[in-house]
């Protein structure tokens, strides 16, 4: 039944692709905030969609640490599933997401994403995506758009930890833009490479902004890592024990 669920799933997603990423196209040539408003419906309607056949929800938490004043963040997030890149997108002012250059080789999903003027890397070259990634995501922040990104690059299993890359927390130092990192249990409900997926709901827990000016990347890094690990399972704790209500975010 829950690989039934996840098929209805799929092919309500891929029709809406199929609709909206032609239409993009189309509005390339308006501003980024316009398309950005229409891609992200896509957005809306697979998580929508997500709750209807698989019964899988999401709740937030630590909305008091998202910026009211329009400065852009640097968002670091946990990489568990594919839900988190659906989710973002919408929950937040408009950003920029650095991803791979496979992703906008995908068919409709990727010409959708292209339009939205991401941060793509060659990760085959690792030195020119690195300078790519800092490059065009100081003239994204210039521009007061977010940069989100995972710094662990691939998705992790629940109650696992992948190496985190330096590149999103050189950024932050050369800028001075705050970091903002996420945590949350995605993977639980909608298990990296599975097909099928569990109902329940999602945690995302965002933490306090990392102030960033004037210090070394690895130190961001590593204050970024260790909030973003201790709530992730924190959140699988509670998961795995039926808690109802995550810990409140510190």
């Amino acid at each position: 039944m829950l690989g039934l669920r996840a098929l209805l799933y799929y092919l309500g997603i891929g029709l809406a692709a199929i609709v909206i990423a032609p239409l993009a196209l189309l509005l390339w040539p308006l501003p980024l905030r316009l398309r950005y408003s229409f891609v992200t419906l896509w957005n809306r309607f697979a998580l929508w969609w997500l709750g209807v056949t698989c019964g899988l929800r999401h709740r937030v938490h630590g909305w008091e640490h998202v910026p009211t004043d329009g400065s852009p963040v640097i968002i670091f997030c946990k990489h568990q599933s594919a839900w988190e890149t659906i989710a973002l997108p919408p929950l937040f002012p408009p950003q920029v997401l650095v991803f791979k250059r496979e992703l906008v080789l995908i068919p409709f999903f990727g010409w959708g994403l292209a339009t939205l003027n991401p941060i793509i890397l060659d990760r085959s070259a690792r030195h020119q995506a690195l300078r790519t990634l800092i490059d065009q995501g100081r003239e994204r922040l210039a521009r007061g758009l977010w940069v989100t990104l995972f710094p662990e690059g691939t998705r992790v299993a629940p109650g696992g930890k992948g190496r985190y890359n330096v590149g999103g927390a050189m950024l932050a130092a050369e800028t001075g833009v705050p970091v903002l990192p996420i945590a949350h249990n995605a993977g639980v409900y909608w298990p990296p490479r599975t097909f099928a997926k569990r109902p329940g709901i999602i945690d995302l827990v965002i933490g306090p902004r990392i102030s960033t000016a004037g210090r070394d990347a690895r130190e961001i890094m590593r204050e970024a890592e260790s909030w973003i690990e201790e709530h992730s399972n924190r959140l699988l704790a509670g998961s795995t024990s039926g808690a109802d209500r995550p810990p409140e975010p510190r």
